[in-house]
């Protein structure tokens, strides 16, 4: 379910240490999550373009998640313009499209895109259990790292729980229409796959804790971290700072 296709690669940004990229991760999506400024979201959407470049994605998994990205921001391009009050630039009969709006879904636009490159570039390049250790050792809540890799590694089970209940409801006849009949159906489906899924759950648990589990995360993941590693995040952290500033004080750098 959880394809890694981004992890597999030996570039200048795989290599560095799994904390220093997640922290710079943290501090970048806060950063460029913040930006008032439409130039100053360009920038911070270029820099992590560059960043993203630096990983060499696959085009192919990469086309798809972006689209699947902008896909939800078209809603923001159709709701946004329409519905904010402000100065008219474009009317279609009673729709009018406003300048104010128009501006937010280009600075949402550009925030989104940016942070998602991020994304791609720092936390998609490292693979599931790496990154859930490099949260434990950046003292992220323990029952939130065990959330993030138990649903890494058994919601394919879920899906193919799902999938086995939706073919054995098609053997039998069943096409989804719009009907109360087919709502039902499709009801008692999920509700069959979630009970099987705390069945499943509670499975597991026992048989970990026949095996010695006390609640403690363990990782077998070793970091070690260099002088690069440490500049990269300086480097980085500077670079979206700076951003920041930039964006809410623009008299200080003279903009």
């Amino acid at each position: 379910m959880f394809d890694e296709v981004f992890a597999d690669g030996h570039t200048l940004i795989h290599r560095v240490d799994p904390r220093f990229r997640l922290a710079a991760l943290i501090l970048g999506a806060a950063c460029l999550a913040v930006l008032q400024r439409a130039e100053c979201a360009a920038a911070g959407l270029m820099g992590s373009a560059a960043l993203l470049a630096l990983s060499r994605p696959p085009l192919g998994p990469l086309f798809r998640r972006v689209l699947a990205v902008n896909g939800f921001i078209a809603f923001v391009w159709i709701t946004v313009p329409a519905t904010m009050p402000g100065e008219p630039v474009i009317s279609c009969g009673l729709l009018s499209f406003s300048r104010q709006g128009v501006e937010l879904a280009v600075l949402v636009t550009l925030k989104s895109n940016a942070i998602l490159c991020l994304c791609l570039a720092l936390a998609a390049t490292m693979p599931s259990p790496t990154l859930g250790s490099a949260l434990h050792s950046l003292r992220c809540p323990s029952k939130l790292v065990f959330l993030f890799l138990f649903t890494c590694r058994y919601i394919h089970v879920i899906a193919h729980e799902q999938r086995r209940l939706s073919t054995a409801a098609r053997l039998r006849g069943f096409a989804p229409r719009t009907s109360l009949h087919s709502y039902r159906t499709l009801s008692r489906i999920l509700g069959m796959v979630l009970a099987r899924s705390h069945d499943h759950a509670i499975r597991i648990h026992e048989a970990m804790i026949l095996r010695g589990f006390d609640g403690s995360f363990q990782s077998v993941a070793a970091f070690h971290a260099a002088r690069a590693d440490g500049l990269f995040l300086a480097v980085t952290s500077a670079a979206l700072i700076s951003l920041a500033l930039l964006d809410r004080f623009p008299e200080v750098f003279g903009v």
